[in-house]
């Protein structure tokens, strides 16, 4: 993940649905188990946090070294505060272990209305 990738891209003027993103990390030969346990361990203490909309973690059919991960949240505010977590940041700092490449993150502006209601 390069630098510009966290320094979250503030929201458009006219934007009122949740702050969203999504992106892909790719496993060192042999560590694709190891990354998928460590990212699957994120999972329920994210999900607690204010402001967690939807946080998940997939793993490709046809390529196991590639896992993709969707996260959608309240605002900006509380995604800058998820990546202060801990957990997170452990996992920033030592990811570098796990994965081929860096992290790839996609910014996305929510284009359909997003459900009041899950």
């Amino acid at each position: 993940m390069s630098q510009s990738a966290v320094d979250l891209p503030l929201p458009d003027a006219d934007e009122t649905g949740p702050y969203a993103l999504m992106g892909t990390a790719r496993a060192k030969p042999g560590e694709a188990d190891a990354l998928e346990t460590h990212l699957l361990s994120l999972v329920a203490p994210t999900r607690l946090e204010t402001g967690a909309l939807a946080y998940h973690v997939h793993r490709d059919r046809n390529d196991p070294d590639l896992f993709a991960f969707y996260e959608v949240w309240s605002s900006r505010e509380a995604l800058a505060a998820h990546l202060k977590q801990p957990y997170i940041a452990a996992f920033l700092a030592d990811r570098t272990r796990y994965l081929e490449g860096d992290l790839q993150i996609r910014w996305l502006r929510m284009a359909s209305r997003y459900p009041t209601r899950l």
